[in-house]
């Protein structure tokens, strides 16, 4: 178990449970991505330390980056405080920034994933092989980690379907090719993971390993997993 990626629900009164694809958009659109984005990195460092209190193994937490937070010039100084006031390294973070986003604004989103760089957050290119990336243009990026889009995943198990095991090749091919970690999204079975294993993938995500669950449950889990008797349920936040 090295990490865990932090997802955003929105629980309302009357609608329910509103997913990501609907409120984000909106969300994006009006500005208020930036104070969400805000709450859901202090939340997601005050998580992991509380984790550690509790005296759970170092996790990384993923965040996602939205376009609209990525513009924001106060980006790395909410980052740098967050994790200060957390008192966490910045190490344990990871940002997300999905491929298509940062093969668009290329020349404006390095300076800015350098300088997250420099702190010592990392960086993954989330959905990887939707987009239009090139390696040669992924050299010049500051990036620790690909993550393999899961549409080529759950096709590798079809019949017929050699194309997204060919594709799915060549994104680890070409992971390796640029000394990055490769991460397989979406795997939700042992066929899945034992095929992705065969090509050399480094890290899984998905069901098979386990599924979304609230802090204190994963804190049980995690302790299970490791063979210890489960600590007190930690706070949520």
């Amino acid at each position: 178990m090295r990490g865990v990626e932090a997802l955003l629900r929105w629980d309302h009164a009357h609608l329910g449970q509103v997913p990501p694809a609907q409120f984000v958009p909106v969300a994006e659109r009006s500005g208020l991505i930036l104070p969400i984005g805000q709450w859901v990195l202090q939340t997601a460092c005050a998580q992991l330390a509380a984790w550690d209190q509790m005296g759970l193994p170092p996790l990384t937490m993923a965040v996602n980056l939205s376009p609209r937070q990525l513009r924001d010039p106060l980006l790395v100084e909410g980052i740098r405080s967050a994790l200060s006031r957390h008192n966490l390294p910045a190490g344990r973070l990871e940002m997300e920034i999905t491929e298509s986003e940062v093969m668009q604004h290329l020349d404006a989103d390095r300076g800015k994933l350098a300088r997250l760089r420099d702190l010592g957050v990392k960086i993954a290119i989330d959905d990887f092989g939707t987009g239009y990336s090139s390696l040669a243009r992924l050299m010049n990026l500051p990036i620790d980690s690909l993550k393999i889009d899961r549409s080529f995943i759950s096709e590798l198990e079809r019949e017929g379907c050699a194309r997204a095991g060919a594709i799915t090749a060549a994104v680890l091919n070409m992971g390796i090719a640029l000394g990055v970690q490769l991460v397989a999204e979406g795997v939700e079975t042992d066929a899945q993971y034992a095929l992705l294993s065969e090509q050399g993938c480094q890290v899984i995500q998905g069901f098979l390993t386990g599924r979304p669950m609230r802090p204190e449950a994963l804190a049980i889990w995690l302790s299970s997993k490791a063979g210890e008797s489960p600590p007190a349920a930690s706070p949520q936040h």
